[in-house]
């Protein structure tokens, strides 16, 4: 080829050798960034090359979003989308948008199992505007009374909501939970029937919380679910970038409105916040 300036295949062709036995096949570039991105992927499956890039970019990999992908997919860490059931069609009901910590929660139910397939229920509430998850409490049974319990305990450590966003459950239409409502005086406002995307925020949450964990893990008991929840809540708070959010986590912005606002509701948040980090901690080792 140097002396007879011919191409490679006739090279081979000449001498009676297999290209494949010539052929090298170059290094890959970039392989900080690409061992770096299979570690996030190896702990965050179900996280896009979006997503990743932020994670890259705390630690200092700043890079072009076709560059990130075309690293993401020749390093085959695609995630398969899952599809979802089948939505309720129809109009929305329009609710007041939430401005400010605190203007409205969202609430749900989620179930799963542990063990030789005993099930468990799992209570969600989020701030629907920092997309703050208050609350994953799981028990293998959940009345309106223990919902309402749950409740004034997050009063306690985030203050009184204007307003809360849930379905039409048994647990959630019950006495207790309608005493609740008219004691502290908190406007309760139920969906329509068969329209869970009129309470889309928590649905979203409740999509993430089952793709990221529900989904990946499996359960040994109840005390392994709830240390496992409370590790994964820590995580959706602390760590985890929201989109929704440009890329801050929801305790970034719930910090960031209550600066903007200069009130300091979010003193006792901030002392259950560090105590939940010590606990989680605890529950890790």
């Amino acid at each position: 080829m140097r002396d007879h300036d011919i191409s490679q295949r006739r090279a081979c062709r000449l001498v009676g050798v297999d290209p494949k036995t010539v052929r090298r096949e170059r290094p890959p570039d970039n392989p900080e960034i690409r061992k770096e991105m299979k570690a996030i992927a190896a702990n965050r499956r179900r996280f896009g090359y979006r997503r990743i890039g932020v994670m890259l970019e705390r630690k200092g990999m700043i890079m072009n979003h076709k560059k990130l992908y075309r690293l993401y997919t020749d390093e085959k860490l695609g995630v398969k989308r899952r599809r979802g059931r089948k939505r309720a069609r129809g109009s929305r009901t329009p609710m007041p948008e939430a401005l400010k910590p605190g203007q409205r929660w969202s609430l749900d139910f989620l179930s799963d199992t542990f063990g030789a397939s005993r099930k468990f229920r799992i209570l969600a509430v989020n701030d629907d505007c920092c997309r703050e998850n208050l609350c994953l409490m799981a028990d293998t049974s959940i009345s309106g009374a223990r919902v309402a319990r749950e409740l004034d305990a997050l009063v306690r450590i985030y203050g009184k909501p204007a307003s809360i966003v849930s379905d039409n459950g048994t647990e959630l239409t019950s006495r207790a939970v309608l005493k609740w409502a008219n004691e502290n005086d908190v406007e309760w406002h139920y969906i329509d029937p068969g329209k869970p995307q009129q309470n889309a925020f928590i649905e979203s949450f409740n999509g993430s919380l089952r793709d990221e964990l529900l989904n990946e893990e499996i359960f040994d008991s109840l005390d392994d679910a709830r240390r496992k929840l409370a590790m994964w809540r820590y995580d959706y708070n602390h760590v985890r970038p929201h989109s929704s959010l440009g890329n801050q986590t929801p305790v970034e912005a719930r910090r960031a409105l209550e600066l903007n606002e200069g009130s300091t509701p979010g003193v006792l948040a901030q002392i259950e916040t560090e105590d939940y980090e010590n606990q989680t901690r605890r529950l890790s080792l």
